[in-house]
C-alpha cells in the first residue's frame, strides 16, 4: 500500500500547492516535468521488461490481449464513459459545478489509465513502488494545475485514487502466494511494455491506445499453466 499513499499524498500536497499559486506552473515548466517523468518511465519500463524470461508468452499475450481489447474497443469505452461523466455531472458557470468538474476531471486522470492498474499491480505482487512513485509525482505536478483552476473539488479526488489503486494493490498481494514466481515475472513483464508505450505516449512519439491492451498483463496467469 505504500505506493498508493504516496500517490494519494502526493495529490494532496500538489491540491494544496494549486489552491495557493491560483496559477499553476506555468507550461514551460509543466512541460520539462512530464517529459522528465516520461524519461523515467521508459527506464522503468524497460528495466521491468528484461525480467520476462518466456518471449513465446510475452507475444501470446500481448497479441491475445490487444486483439480482444480492440474488439471491445476498451479504450474507445473508457474514453467515452469518461466524456459522458463529465458532461453530465459538470456545470460551468458556478462554485460547484467548478467543484465537481475538478473533482470528475482529476479522478479520470488520476484513475483511468494503465499506469495506475499496472503500478498497483507491481505493488502488490512484488512490493516494487517504483511506478507509483513515478505516477506520484506526475499526479502531483497535474493536481497543481488543476487545483489552481478547478479549486477544491481535485483534493477529493485523492480519495478515490486511495480506494482504487488501494483495492488492486490488497487483492494482487492476496493473490502473490498463489502465483508462482515465473507468472509474476512475465507479467511484470507485460505491464512493464505498457509502461514503455506510456512514456512514448507522453513524449507525444506515438498514440497507443494502452487501454486495448491492458487485458494482456492478466493473461500469463493462464499461459503459465500450459507453458
Amino acid at each position: 500500500m505504500l505506493g498508493t499513499i504516496v500517490n494519494t499524498a502526493a495529490i494532496l500536497a500538489g491540491g494544496g500547492i494549486g489552491l495557493l499559486l491560483k496559477k499553476g506552473l506555468g507550461q514551460k515548466l509543466s512541460d520539462a516535468v512530464m517529459t522528465g517523468l516520461a524519461l523515467v518511465c521508459l527506464y522503468i519500463g524497460v528495466s521491468g521488461a528484461l525480467k520476462g524470461t518466456n518471449p513465446l508468452i510475452t507475444t501470446l499475450s500481448i497479441v491475445i490481449g490487444g486483439v480482444v481489447g480492440t474488439l471491445l474497443n476498451l479504450d474507445g469505452g473508457i474514453n467515452k464513459f469518461a466524456h459522458k461523466l463529465e458532461t453530465k455531472l459538470a456545470k460551468k458557470g458556478d462554485t460547484d459545478g467548478r467543484f465537481a468538474e475538478g473533482f470528475i476531471t482529476a479522478t479520470l486522470l488520476f484513475c483511468v489509465g494503465a499506469m495506475g492498474v499496472v503500478g498497483a499491480l507491481n505493488s502488490g505482487l512484488s512490493g516494487d513502488h517504483s511506478l507509483l512513485f513515478t505516477k506520484s509525482l506526475l499526479d502531483g505536478v497535474s493536481a497543481i494545475v488543476f487545483a489552481s483552476t478547478f479549486g477544491a473539488g481535485v483534493l477529493l479526488s485523492a480519495v478515490c485514487v486511495l480506494v482504487y489503486q488501494g483495492a488492486i494493490t490488497l487483492l494482487a498481494s492476496f493473490v502473490a502466494p498463489l502465483l508462482p514466481a515465473a507468472t509474476i515475472a512475465e507479467m511484470t513483464c507485460i505491464g512493464s511494455l505498457l509502461i514503455i508505450a506510456i512514456g512514448l505516449n507522453m513524449l507525444k512519439v506515438t498514440k497507443i491506445k494502452i487501454m486495448n491492451y491492458i487485458l494482456a498483463v492478466f493473461l500469463p496467469i493462464l499461459l503459465c499453466l500450459f507453458m
